[in-house]
């Protein structure tokens, strides 16, 4: 009995310490939602930063928040090595509704970006745009 207990509490703690997926991509791989004020108030405070819009270039062209680089989500995969190197840069992005940027955040953090911030889009941003 006491060997079927030793071997219970084997597997179990086998069980355990294999449960827990110690893969590079998943640790600390998730991007954040924050609101458009929030995201307002980084750009007000901080410095260092990407604003990265991720609709069309026609979208682009109709107006745009002051700074924004475009890639559009499609493009992400292909672009964003390029013209974003630094991974652990802070990346702020949007699109017109939250839709596709929020898809494009998922996509940077497959790519191994780290410090991705997702705000919606721009039909919910009440500040400056510039065409």
């Amino acid at each position: 009995m006491k060997k079927l207990f030793t071997l219970f509490l084997t597997l179990c703690l086998i069980f355990i310490t294999s449960c827990g997926d110690n893969s590079e991509k998943d640790k600390g791989a998730v991007y954040m939602n924050i609101t458009a004020k929030e995201a307002k108030e980084t750009m007000d405070s901080e410095t260092g930063y990407v604003i990265l819009d991720v609709r069309t270039e026609e979208e682009f062209a109709e107006g745009h928040i002051p700074g924004a680089i475009l890639i559009p989500d499609y493009e992400i995969k292909e672009k964003a090595p390029e013209l974003l190197p630094d991974k652990d840069v802070l990346i702020l992005v949007y699109c017109r509704s939250g839709r596709r940027s929020k898809l494009a955040a998922e996509k940077l953090v497959s790519l191994g970006y780290t410090n991705i911030r997702e705000f919606g889009g721009i039909i919910d941003w009440e500040y400056e745009i510039e065409k």
